[in-house]
């Protein structure tokens, strides 16, 4: 057990601790909000003794700021005028405390392409967060989508660095509001190349320098630039044989010297393996009890020359200082936390984001929902009722978290399909339930139905990858019996990533609503009968076959190899599982376009119940011919060609010259308008060369910058990533440049 020891004796800082009196925290000057959080923060370690200093750069002592005694560990009571700290896991709502709002997964808001909406939610989860008890927030997730069988898919934003990074940063802002009554902190994760489940711990994500900057780096790059978020978890996979948590490269040299970001870092839960090679490199907080960053295990490091005492103030200024920045020290919590903090205003953004995350893959005319073919629907498949089926139902997609025990407070609002439907069909209607458990009996309850809607679901989450992309329960057997009996059948997908549609050709509609939430049932229903026009876009491209992935045919890739070649691990071995991103730049619809091979929808895919029409592209591009910064501006029109009212989704590409080497084309910026019948609108998006999400530009390793290559671009303009009606070249020539 560590106690104050005798290497406290070298040390300039106060060893006493907290006195006994209670203080006036007006007093003191780390509570002096005229000050800058830079001046109060060196205050509060100024009168900090060396272990009260210590406790920063643990959760747990954090967290239980007068508990001097822990498995590992024991430290003075903190310090007097410094707040309570609690962390909550946040993907898709407050997890664990009752009364609080069950947002759709993170999947689910990236196919919004609306980062207002998702700012709204992100602010409305930040009250519920701080109302119950918690102000700092482990989210929001960004990953690259690298495989579709990454188990937590769900938790991120797909697999385009430009969206995950403007989403990123929207939930960021959300989270961190301004507000004189909360205070929170945003927790931005996995960082980095943290792509599978399958050996997370023992893996490693071998990258190319060029790769890691413009596939895995840069959507934090734009989130953090754009969003300002406070925090960092590091990830439990090595980087290039290095532990994320303890690697150099990626937390001093990327995130501070070269983002010039100024937060503070933190590991994910038992993903620390060191402590002065981790605090050296950069890691300022370990997540969980003490373990690796033990008083002892602190002094031992100094001792050994490992680190410095200067290192450790150094990690606890940034946790302190992001603190008081985003007013943890000015704004305490409620004594009581609010049994009820979710609201009608909550409840309504959750429905507009599984409304607007809703993706209509397909559909041949039957839907929406007429009233002669809503006479008699029969609903097909456990996840359409909220009553389980040998264990499965509707809360068993309303949350990636739900396949835990114990996360059903996650979907305690609830209200399920079935229930949801047959309310909007309303008198007259005759809407049935089968819950598939019986082929044979579900199809001859399909057969009887005007229209059959079957839904098919696959869970996905934390600690697996799923071992394919079919739908779980039969699901796809299911499908296809229904269909061969009901020509007018839809299906539902509720799942955290892409699956394989073996039926997509017997029928004739297909939503894909992914874990959507506890509004689940009214968003779907106002979708059906057209009482909301579907808007989403596929955040992720959908494969024909597991094969075409940009992992799914090389074992080198996914799911990695061992020494001996083998892709299981040897039998009471520790070895590290090498996951080789020799795909590189391909990830994504880059892979499909430069491959050549046709995906079952693409990136950017979303069907409307009306039409638009892409017009006028005009591209103006200037080259400042002093600091080389490049601005195009982009301009075109869209015009509802349809009898419906709707929201469309214009996106930007740009394809690079050939010498910069890069693959297909990238998504540089993007719009969400809506247009009543026969309206048209101008669209207007900026493409700056100094922009954060680096438009023109591709990571220069011998340069270590970002640098724009010269040449003839291609801007094209469309509904998604194949679907680009509109091209203009442009030229960017250097050599005019003084």
């Amino acid at each position: 057990m560590a106690v104050v020891g005798a290497l406290l004796a070298t040390s300039a800082l106060s060893l006493s601790a907290s006195p006994a009196v209670a203080v006036d925290c007006s007093s003191v000057p780390w509570m002096d909000t005229t000050k800058s959080a830079d001046d109060r923060a060196h205050a509060l370690l100024d009168a900090s003794s060396q272990y009260q200093m210590y406790r920063w750069l643990n959760v747990a002592a954090v967290e239980r700021s007068q508990q001097t005694v822990f498995p590992n560990a024991t430290y003075p009571a903190q310090l007097e005028c410094t707040p309570l700290v609690f962390h909550t896991d946040g993907a898709d709502g407050v997890r664990r405390e009752p009364g609080t709002t069950s947002f759709p997964a993170p999947i689910a808001l990236a196919a919004t392409f609306n980062p207002d909406l998702v700012y709204d939610k992100s602010v409305a989860q930040a009250i519920e967060t701080f109302q119950t008890g918690h102000n700092v927030i482990l989210g929001p997730g960004i990953a690259s989508g690298r495989t579709p069988l990454s188990g937590r898919n769900s938790e991120y934003f797909g697999e385009d660095p430009l969206l995950s990074g403007v989403l990123g940063a929207a939930a960021s802002q959300g989270y961190e509001v301004d507000r004189d009554d909360i205070a929170v902190v945003a927790n931005v994760k996995h960082y980095v190349a943290n792509e599978q489940e399958l050996d997370r711990n023992t893996s490693s994500s071998n990258i190319d320098e060029r790769t890691f900057r413009q596939v895995y780096a840069l959507p934090y790059e734009i989130a953090l630039a754009d969003g300002g978020a406070e925090s960092i978890m590091c990830s439990y996979n090595q980087i290039n044989g290095v532990y994320g948590c303890e690697n150099e490269m990626i937390l001093d040299e990327t995130l501070r010297d070269s983002m010039g970001w100024e937060g503070y870092t933190m590991s994910d839960f038992r993903a620390v393996h060191s402590t002065g090679p981790a605090i050296a490199s950069g890691l300022d907080q370990e997540l969980n009890d003490p373990t690796y960053f033990t008083p002892q295990l602190i002094d031992d490091a100094i001792e050994a020359g490992e680190i410095t005492l200067a290192d450790v103030e150094t990690a606890a200024f940034r946790i302190v200082r992001s603190y008081i920045r985003e007013g943890l020290f000015d704004t305490p919590m409620p004594t009581t936390p609010n049994p009820q903090s979710s609201t009608p205003e909550h409840k309504a953004i959750a429905r507009q984001l599984a409304e607007q995350g809703t993706v209509l893959l397909k559909n041949d005319g039957a839907l929406p929902l007429a009233s002669a073919s809503a006479d008699d629907i029969a609903l097909i498949g456990p996840t359409a009722s909220a009553t389980p089926t040998g264990g499965i139902s509707a809360t068993s997609v309303c949350s990636m978290f739900n396949r835990f025990p114990g996360n059903t407070l996650l979907c305690e609002a609830l209200i399920a399909p079935d229930v949801a439907i047959a309310d909007r069909a309303g008198l007259g209607s005759t809407v049935t339930f089968d819950a598939g458990a019986d082929v044979a009996t579900a199809a001859a309850a399909a057969a009887a139905a005007d229209t059959a809607i079957v839904f098919g679901y696959k869970r996905m989450g934390e600690f697996a990858d799923p071992t394919s992309l079919s739908l779980d329960g039969n699901g796809d057997a299911l499908i296809a019996a229904v269909a061969a009996v009901n020509p007018n059948t839809v299906v539902i997908l509720q799942a955290g990533s892409a699956v394989e549609m073996p039926w997509i050709d017997d029928v004739e509609a297909v939503l894909h609503s992914w874990y959507p939430g506890e509004q689940m049932g009214p968003a779907l229903a106002g979708i059906l009968f057209g009482d909301v026009n579907p808007s989403g876009k596929l955040p992720m491209t959908l494969p024909k076959a597991l094969a075409d992935t940009p992992t799914g045919s090389d074992p080198s890739r996914y799911p990695g190899i061992f020494s001996n070649g083998s892709t299981t691990r040897p039998s009471g071995s520790s070895e590290i599982r090498q996951v080789n991103y020799t795909e590189g730049l391909q990830v994504g619809y880059k892979w499909y376009d430069e491959q050549g091979i046709e995906p079952l929808f693409e990136f950017g895919h979303g069907l409307s119940y009306t039409t638009f029409d892409y017009s006028k592209l005009k591209v103006r591009t200037k080259l400042d011919k002093k600091t080389g910064q490049v601005v195009s501006k982009v301009s075109f029109f869209v015009e509802n060609a349809g009898s419906r009212a709707g929201t469309e989704v214009p996106q930007v590409y740009l394809a690079l010259p050939d010498t910069a080497a890069e693959p297909g084309k990238r998504l540089v910026g993007f719009d969400r308008i809506e247009l009543a019948p026969g309206a048209k609108a101008k669209v207007e998006i900026v493409l700056d060369s100094m922009a954060s999400n680096q438009p023109f530009g591709i990571w220069d390793v011998d340069a270590d910058a970002w640098k724009v290559i010269g040449g003839e671009y291609t801007v094209s303009v469309g509904s998604s990533s194949r679907d680009l009606p509109l091209t203009e070249e442009i030229e960017v020539d250097f050599s005019k440049l003084k």
